[in-house]
Order: structure tokens, then sequence, then C-alpha cells
């Protein structure tokens, strides 16, 4: 797995974890190659798990 692939993947776990505890205020689609958002995203949660899975976190 590449760096890149993990932090994508990271990305779309993130998000996907903060749609279901949003209480439907979030929604997000996910495709092979694109996201579309609708609602808000805890960007300082999202950059801690960006920054965990290039450090190698879980």
């Amino acid at each position: 797995m590449t760096v890149e692939s993990t932090i994508r993947e990271a990305i779309l776990q993130e998000l996907r974890r903060q749609a279901e505890n949003s209480g439907s205020r979030l929604k997000i689609e996910a495709s092979d190659d694109k996201v579309t958002i609708n609602g808000p995203v805890d960007l300082d949660d999202l950059v801690m798990v960006v920054m965990g899975s290039v450090a190698g976190g879980p």
C-alpha cells in the first residue's frame, strides 16, 4: 500500500465516521476518485487522522 492510498483511505474512513456521528448533518458520497461532502467537517479530527496515517499510526 502506498502512502497516497493510506492517506486516501484514512481520509475517507474519518469522513465516514464523522458522517455517522453527525446526526445526518454531514453526508459523504465517494467514488473511485471523487468525494462529495455536504455538511460540517471537524478539520482538526481530519488532520489528526491524516498525520497519524503518515506517521504509521492506527
